[in-house]
């Protein structure tokens, strides 16, 4: 891998869209050592307009040209997910650090073309699931490893949400279900974060299957997945993901079971989780997530490429939840 050689990383960003208005883009001037200076999209008014508003110097509407720039060394590529593989390969071979949204690719064989083609031209490969930087996560982490439920057994990701009548009002602009740019549906988008924080918490997942189905017709990817899954730890999962169900019956719950308690939180919900022991009272641990949710991962990038710290995120980690979610849709009922 060639060492990142300066001193300061300036970043390009390609694809700027609902995720760069709060979650992420902002975050890049608040870190020490980081810089946005440069943004792509295609609609030139769009990304003007995101320029002026974000006090952004420079904007283009061409995806090569903003790589080139002299003065971009690192690219944020938020766009869909169809086009990360071609635009990591063009960032990769400028030799510019990759920063991808997830899910990383459609599918694990895109992924892993990433990887390549990064390891190739010498260039870090990271990627946006942000969990894995977040205070309550990683103190979920760290009691885990700590062993405090004691040697953990099984863990059950449920979630559950209505059919949204946006969604079916403007099918033709919502790319997340469409499975030729997102890989799937709304399972791609939502339980990628859910599989890579438990690859976070436990390890690589070594044996997934699982069958997918679409009940309510109303778009064309899967709207409901079940499966289990096997981690190299030992630790037994399973999940049930389904986007079409009433709005009573809607939950974000992941429950961790060991042998002497438990651990329950929400994937998408504040920062806060409850630890259960027999005979004890529940400790609730609560903390304040940040406005630019991304930014304890995005410090983490900039301290990696200033050989200062190490990112939690990387290609090969990310990866891993595509294959999972490959696994767990394969047989497609109906």
């Amino acid at each position: 891998m060639k060492k990142f050689s300066d001193s300061e990383v300036r970043w390009g960003i390609l694809g700027v869209g609902n995720v760069c208005e709060v979650k992420s883009a902002p975050a890049m001037n608040l870190i020490p050592g980081s810089q946005l200076v440069a943004v792509m999209r295609r609609d030139e008014e769009k990304v003007k307009d995101y320029a002026q508003r974000h006090g952004i110097k420079k904007w283009y509407s061409d995806a090569q040209a903003l790589i080139q720039d002299p003065e971009v060394n690192a690219i944020y590529i938020a766009t869909p997910p169809n086009a990360h593989l071609e635009l990591t390969a063009l960032a990769a071979k400028a030799g510019k650090p990759v920063y991808v949204e997830k899910p990383m690719a459609r599918n694990h064989a895109e992924c892993q073309q990433m990887i390549e083609i990064c390891e190739q031209y010498g260039v870090p490969l990271f990627v946006a699931y942000y969990r894995r930087s977040l205070p309550h996560f990683v103190k979920i982490k760290e009691l885990l490893d700590a062993g405090a439920i004691g040697d953990v057994r099984t863990v059950h990701i449920n979630l559950k949400q209505e059919v949204q009548p946006e969604i079916i009002a403007k099918l033709e602009n919502n790319w997340r279900i469409i499975p030729e740019i997102s890989g799937g549906g709304y399972f791609f988008d939502l339980a990628s974060h859910q599989l890579d924080l438990m690859d976070f918490f436990f390890g690589k997942i070594t044996h997934a299957a699982g069958f997918s189905t679409n009940q309510a017709k109303a778009y064309a990817a899967e709207d409901l997945v079940t499966g289990s899954f096997v981690f190299d730890s030992g630790v037994i999962g399973t999940g049930n993901w389904c986007f079409s169900s009433s709005k009573i019956a809607e939950v974000d719950e992941v429950i961790i079971d060991g042998n002497q308690g438990q651990i329950r939180f929400a994937t998408f919900g504040k920062g806060d989780f409850f630890l259960l022991k027999d005979g004890e009272e529940p400790f609730h641990f609560q903390v304040e997530l940040p406005k630019h949710i991304q930014q304890p991962l995005i410090d983490s990038i900039v301290s990696e490429l200033l050989g200062k710290g190490t990112c939690p995120s990387s290609g090969k980690t990310g990866a891993r939840a595509n294959w999972v979610m490959d696994e767990l849709v394969k047989n497609r009922i109906g």
